[in-house]
């Protein structure tokens, strides 16, 4: 579990840095709290990337979610939302890249459960 911490660290500076030195606007964080309580804390351009989130911080409905900045799924285990956020910054530092995207390692165990986490969240 460690290793995946250490992992989407990276994930995350590196999308940041970029996104800031490409744009020149700073973090704005959204929370996101696994069914154990474990909080994650993401950009707000990098949350988008779900169309589920998108709809709950954005879309035309009052959804309590926008006004306190933090989304809660009692459903998903922080293993599979690490995993789930790591994908939203490759998503995102990936997007009009041109030429070979590098691969985005799923191990095979949690296959089945990202698979789920995707299609509820519309990734």
């Amino acid at each position: 579990m460690s290793s995946m911490r250490d992992a989407l660290k990276s994930t995350v500076a590196q999308a940041v840095a970029t996104n800031n030195a490409n744009s020149g606007i700073t973090m704005d964080p959204v929370k996101l709290i696994a069914a154990d309580g474990s909080e994650i804390i993401v950009d707000r351009r990098a949350a988008m990337v779900s169309g589920t989130i998108k709809s709950m911080l954005a879309g035309p409905g009052n959804f309590s979610e926008r006004q306190q900045g933090e989304i809660k799924f009692p459903e998903m285990s922080a293993r599979i939302l690490e995993k789930t956020v790591q994908y939203f910054y490759y998503k995102l530092r990936h997007t009009n890249t041109t030429g070979p995207l590098p691969e985005f390692k799923i191990e095979p165990e949690s296959a089945l459960e990202l698979l789920m986490a995707a299609n509820f969240l519309d990734t």
